[in-house]
């Protein structure tokens, strides 16, 4: 075996991410599995195609997963946060994927996913700081 070492680094060297990515592609397939793996946005936009919301997620496997939610302040409460997921669940229903998956924190919007049909899978307690407790939530299609 050669003599390896462990180092932290914050950014990954485009060969180590290629050698990363074809060996879970390769574990991946040896287990007749396959990845699926995409990043998506779905974006709110005005008429100057400026942002006011974003839905930032990607899928793997057959699973969805959400990894932002963002409307701004000026806009938040109308309505916008629930389309923005009403589009994402309507793209990807009857596509062949089991599910949606997200988590927030408690100081964020969990009273608005419930709103929103997703159910509480299990909640995460921080006892250091309880605004920052997670709750993580599933939508099955």
């Amino acid at each position: 075996m050669k003599n390896l070492q462990i180092k932290l680094t914050e950014t990954l060297s485009e060969d180590v991410e290629k050698r990363m990515e074809q060996g879970f592609i390769e574990y991946e397939e040896e287990h007749g599995i396959e990845i699926n793996y995409k990043r998506f946005y779905f974006l709110l936009l005005d008429e100057q195609e400026i942002a006011f919301g974003v839905l930032n997620a990607f899928t793997v496997y057959a699973e969805i997963y959400v990894d932002d939610l963002w409307i701004d302040k000026s806009i938040r409460g109308q309505g916008y946060g629930r389309l923005l997921l009403t589009a994402l669940e309507d793209h990807f229903r009857g596509k062949g994927y089991n599910n949606i998956n997200l988590v927030t924190n408690a100081f964020q919007a969990p009273a608005f996913y419930k709103k929103c049909g997703y159910e509480v899978e299990f909640v995460r307690e921080n006892k250091t700081n309880p605004k920052l407790t997670k709750t993580f939530f599933i939508k099955y299609f």
